[in-house]
């Protein structure tokens, strides 16, 4: 088997840049664009910019925590990096894609490798309707907010919500509410992946919520809608002892 051409990405912490040298000493640089292997250096965030910026070259992700959270990054070392991307096991990642109209008449696609989720933009709470797959389920939603999250996201934003954690590869999304006061008793649900989920502003005017897709935000939105992507996964990289899925389970028995 050849060796990997791997691109390294890193960061811009002090520790990030200091790991983009030393691999650098250690191992021949591709632009992404010619690596067969994209080596990611920061935190999640950093992971998911990554995605974002690189996801449509479909080169799979080998990421290294040198952030505050790495839920998406297996830990960092200098050495052997080359039999760990041999030994790696690759978790396979749908997006969502979210269609987003303004109180202005624009529209903006964005893609959410985590989560898509609409805010108050107000100390107002907000007021929505959901819909799925063109039936209303929720007439009105009064809340601070609403989230749909992927597995891989369900351990994030969506579980500090209370929403639940989802398993890798059960083909679900999470529909959260983020503080709601009516319908009071409403937990959210969890749908099938293909379910196609639109949220009305009911009052743009006086409630303004914005939408966020991961962490592109769209504000005065009056109209999101929210699927599972058809044509676009990523594959993350990662140590068989701590791979993605393992993670998932466990975080559902910290306690």
């Amino acid at each position: 088997m050849s060796t990997p051409r791997i691109a390294f990405l890193a960061s811009s912490t002090p520790e990030a840049q200091q790991a983009l040298a030393e691999l650098g000493s250690l191992h021949a640089a591709y632009p992404p664009e010619e690596a067969d292997v994209l080596c990611a250096l920061g935190g999640d965030g950093f992971m998911l910019q990554t995605l974002h910026r690189h996801g449509s070259l479909g080169k799979p992700v080998f990421g290294m925590k040198l952030g505050s959270v790495g839920f998406l990054m297996n830990h960092y070392r200098d050495d052997a990096l080359l039999d760990r991307i041999a030994a790696a096991e690759p978790a396979k990642l749908r997006p969502l894609e979210m269609h987003a109209l303004t109180e202005a008449g624009s529209t903006t696609q964005l893609l959410a490798y985590n989560e898509v989720s609409l805010l108050r933009q107000t100390r107002q709470a907000a007021h929505m309707s959901i819909d799925l797959n063109g039936q209303t389920r929720v007439d009105e939603l009064v809340c601070d907010g609403v989230l749909v999250a992927t597995p891989a996201g369900s351990t994030a934003y969506n579980f500090s919500a209370h929403g639940p954690i989802l398993p890798l590869g059960s083909h679900t999304i999470a529909l959260t509410p983020i503080a709601p006061y009516r319908p009071r008793r409403w937990r959210g649900a969890i749908l099938k992946a293909d379910t196609e989920v639109r949220f009305r502003v009911l009052d743009p005017y006086k409630r303004p919520v914005s939408a966020t897709a991961d962490s592109h935000e769209v504000r005065d939105v009056v109209e999101v809608t929210i699927r599972e992507s058809r044509d676009r996964t990523v594959t993350l990289l990662f140590d068989p002892e701590h791979n993605l899925e393992e993670r998932i389970l466990s975080e559902q028995f910290v306690v």
